[in-house]
């Protein structure tokens, strides 16, 4: 059975074993047309549009004050 040349010091393990409870941020991205962050790959939350097309409609709030 394979043994290690010297024992690991503290600071050594530690620094292994910090690397994996590292956790990645999240990708944001910028919607193209209203700006909106959103996440990446995805159709905007806010207006509905991805990759400067109409995905889907997006029912707001705001959206029964503009046919009045």
């Amino acid at each position: 059975m394979a043994v290690p040349p010297r024992k690991r010091s503290k600071s050594k393990t530690r620094m292994r074993r910090t690397a994996n409870d590292r956790k990645a941020m999240p990708g944001v991205s910028y919607c193209g047309n209203c700006g909106a962050p959103k996440a990446p790959h995805r159709v905007c939350p806010t207006c509905g549009f991805f990759d400067d097309r109409r995905g889907r409609v997006v029912e707001t709030e705001y959206a029964g004050a503009a046919e009045e």
